[in-house]
């Protein structure tokens, strides 16, 4: 099986990857070597000359804090910063799925919302700051527009969505704690928890799930 996989130098993005290249052709997508995801014209060229069975999404503009710095409140962003989210996150990701279905005659995308696309993140968790909105409401724009394609690509192209939950990467300890406290699971996810999820995903053993989103948070939005 031949995939794309955009977002393929990022921490899931890579893992996912190596993980799937095991077994499969890997078409990797990055601004880290060089792709503009954002240039219309370059997404048009490159799925016009890279034909797929899979398309995995895991390019994100994702909402981290620098090291040394504080996050601040919905009262300290722009709405540049609240923009440039929506853009890369949902423009852009429209314009990806776009251009793979133009032109593939079939197969699967796989997108990746997150848990805070479904319900807010949490200000107790941020020492008084708060996670930047437009990631959220991103996130949860990727769930809709994940039904919306779902039901207009179908039948010949199956699209779904996972909603992971918080990934332990360098979070500091205390951070981590906090999390744990706050699922049922007791923990972070490991990064290569998602692996055999996407895979199925991508392959015939999925062939009767289309705009579905697959929330794997360790039990975060049960509560």
């Amino acid at each position: 099986m031949k995939i794309i996989v955009t977002g393929s130098e990022g921490f899931l993005g890579k893992e996912i990857s190596n993980h799937l290249e095991k077994n499969n052709e890997i078409i990797k997508l990055d601004i880290k070597l060089g792709h503009e995801l954002s240039d219309e014209q370059f997404v048009s060229k490159f799925f016009n000359d890279n034909k797929a069975d899979c398309l995995v999404n895991c390019f994100a503009m994702n909402d981290h804090v620098e090291e040394g710095k504080t996050r601040g409140t919905i009262f300290d962003l722009t709405l540049d910063s609240f923009q440039k989210f929506l853009n890369i996150n949902l423009t852009t990701l429209f314009s990806v799925c776009r251009q793979f279905a133009l032109n593939n005659n079939g197969g699967s995308i796989v997108n990746f919302s997150a848990s805070t696309g479904i319900v807010s993140a949490r200000p107790d968790l941020y020492n008084g700051g708060h996670k930047h909105p437009a990631y959220s409401i991103s996130k949860a724009g990727v769930i809709n527009l994940t039904k919306f394609l779902a039901t207009h690509l179908a039948p010949q192209i199956r699209v779904n969505c996972i909603a992971p939950g918080g990934v332990e990467y360098d979070q500091d300890e205390e951070f981590k704690k906090e999390y744990a406290k706050l699922t049922p699971l007791k923990r972070m996810m490991k990064k290569n928890e998602l692996n055999n999820l996407v895979e199925f995903l991508c392959t015939s053993g999925s062939s009767y799930m289309t705009g579905s989103t697959i929330v794997v948070d360790g039990g975060w939005t049960t509560w």
